[in-house]
C-alpha cells in the first residue's frame, strides 16, 4: 500500500509553511547546468514544460515548470492560470497559479525534453527512483521508468485542493483517483466518522445528522487516556477502508490505491473526547504476509503532525507482532525518511536493551525481545558499528558511552504504548 509520513509537517501541512526545499532540482535553472533550455520572451499563453519564476505564498519567487494550463471562465483570449511545480520542492506543493504570480521576464523554455531524457537515460532513471523515494515509505512497488512518468503523467494536476474533515479544513498534496462524478469539485467534505465524502457543506450537515457513528467502524482494542485504536476489517467494512484509501492517497504520492481492501486489517488512531473519536492517523497490514510485513502503509494526518503519532503508529505495529509471536518487518521499498524513520526507532529500541543488558546477548535473542526481524536489527547494528564479525559469528561491541551518543542521535521515542491497555486477539484466531 505504500508510504509513510509520521513526523514532518507535511502527511499535509495545513499551515502553508513550506518545508525544506527538498528533492526535484535545487534552486537553479536546468539553462545552468545542460543547455536544453532557451531564453524565450514573455509571450502568453505560457507553453506546458515553460520554466519561469513564480511568486510563493511565502513572498519570495521561485524557480518553476508549468505543468498544466486551463483557460479562465470568462476570460479572453490569453487569460489562463497555469498548474506549476516548484523545482526546489516536493509534488505536493504544486499549485494553480495566477499570470500576476510570474515573472515573465524570467521566462525559459525546454527546447526538446523527450531528446533530452533520451541523452540521459541513466540520469533521468536515478532522479525518477529518488522522486519516488523523496516522501517517506512511499511506494508500495518499484516502478520503472517508464511506468512512474506514466504514474506522474496520470496524477500530474491534484484534482482536490482542500478537504474539510471534523474541525479542520486541509490542504492536499497529491492527486487521488476519486469516481469521475467528482471530477468538477476542488473541494470535497468528508465525515470524520465513516468517511464518506460529499461536493457540498450542506449535503455533509444532513449526513451528519443521520450518522450515527462516533467512532470508526470496528473493535476498539487499545484505550490509554484520551489515546484509542480501533482495528477495522477491510472486509467487513468495505467502504469505510476504500474511503480511507482515497483520503490518504490525497497525502501520499506512490501509495498503490487499493479497492479490494478485503485482504487488509486497518488500524486507525483517534483522539477521543466528548464528541466521539477523531481519527489522528492509520496503518493497515496485510491479513496474511508471506514476506513477514506487519506494517504496510502508515500516515499521519497534517494537523496531528510533529506529536510523536506517527512514532506510536510504528511501535504499536511491533506489539501487535509481539502478541503474535511473530518477527515484522515493514513493507519495502523503504524511501530515504522511512528508513530514517524505522532506523530511528530500531535504534531506540535496540539500544535500551544493550544498556540494561548484562553479558552477552545474540541477535536471535533481540529479535525475539523486539520483533524486530534479524536483517533489521543486523542492519541497524552495522549502521552504528556496532557490530564486527569475528570467528565465524557477529559480535555486538556496546560501550556504554557510544550507546549514549547513538540514543542521544536517535532522538525521542514519542508517545508510548502501554501494552497492558492492548487489548487484542491476532487476526488468525478470530472466529
Amino acid at each position: 500500500m505504500g508510504a509513510i509520513d509520521s513526523e514532518r509537517g507535511g502527511v499535509a501541512s495545513c499551515n502553508g509553511k513550506p518545508p525544506a526545499a527538498e528533492a526535484a532540482g535545487g534552486g537553479s535553472t536546468e539553462a545552468e547546468n545542460g543547455g536544453s533550455q532557451q531564453r524565450k520572451g514573455g509571450a502568453t499563453p505560457l507553453e506546458v514544460g515553460t520554466r519561469v519564476m513564480c511568486r510563493w505564498r511565502d513572498g519570495k519567487f521561485h524557480p518553476v515548470k508549468v505543468i498544466e494550463r486551463r483557460k479562465l471562465h470568462g476570460g479572453g483570449h490569453n487569460d489562463y492560470e497555469y498548474y506549476v511545480h516548484y523545482t526546489e520542492f516536493n509534488r505536493r506543493l504544486d499549485e494553480w497559479a495566477k499570470l500576476e504570480q510570474l515573472d515573465l521576464d524570467s521566462v525559459w523554455t525546454d527546447v526538446d525534453e523527450k531528446a533530452e531524457e533520451k541523452a540521459t537515460g541513466l540520469k533521468m532513471t536515478r532522479h525518477q527512483k529518488r522522486k519516488i523515494d523523496e516522501t517517506h515509505v512511499e511506494g508500495h512497488e518499484e516502478l520503472d521508468a517508464a511506468s512512474l512518468r506514466e504514474h506522474e503523467e496520470f496524477t500530474k494536476v491534484k484534482n482536490i485542493a482542500t478537504i474539510e474533515l471534523g474541525r479542520y479544513e486541509i490542504e492536499t498534496w497529491y492527486f487521488s483517483p476519486f469516481p469521475p462524478e467528482y471530477s468538477d469539485v476542488s473541494k470535497l467534505y468528508f465525515c470524520e466518522f465513516c468517511l464518506n465524502f460529499m461536493k457540498r457543506k450542506e449535503q455533509l450537515q444532513r449526513h451528519m445528522r443521520k450518522c450515527d457513528l462516533k467512532h470508526p467502524p470496528g473493535d476498539e482494542i487499545y484505550r490509554c487516556g484520551t489515546l484509542s485504536m480501533f482495528e477495522v476489517d477491510g472486509k467487513k467494512n468495505k467502504v469505510y477502508g476504500q474511503n480511507l484509501c482515497y483520503l490518504a492517497k490525497l497525502f501520499l504520492d506512490h501509495k498503490t490505491l487499493y479497492y479490494d481492501v478485503d485482504l487488509f486489517l486497518f488500524y486507525i488512531l483517534c483522539e477521543c473526547d466528548d464528541r466521539g473519536c477523531h481519527m489522528v492517523g492509520y496503518f493497515s497490514k496485510e491479513k496474511h504476509s508471506e514476506e513477514s510485513y506487519n506494517l504496510a502503509c502508515i500516515l499521519t494526518l497534517p494537523p496531528y503532525q510533529r506529536k510523536g503519532y506517527g512514532k506510536f503508529l510504528i511501535a504499536f505495529s511491533y506489539e501487535l507482532s509481539k502478541k503474535e509471536g511473530k518477527v515484522g518487518t515493514p513493507e519495502r521499498p523503504l524511501s530515504d525518511l522511512g528508513n530514517l524513520s524505522y532506523r530511528g526507532y530500531w535504534t531506540r529500541v535496540l539500544l535500551d536493551i544493550l544498556k540494561k543488558h548484562k553479558g552477552n546477548i545474540s541477535i536471535k535473542e533481540l529479535s525475539d525481545m523486539t520483533a524486530i526481524k534479524n536483517e533489521d536489527i543486523l542492519s541497524t547494528l552495522q549502521n552504528l558499528d556496532l557490530l564486527q564479525y569475528r570467528k565465524g559469528q557477529h559480535v555486538i561491541c556496546a560501550d556504554p558511552k557510544v550507546l549514549d551518543r547513538h540514543l542521544k542521535a536517535a532522538g525521542r521515542g514519542g508517545l508510548e504504548v502501554d501494552v497492558s491497555k492492548l487489548i487484542w486477539t491476532p487476526y488468525k484466531e478470530q472466529g
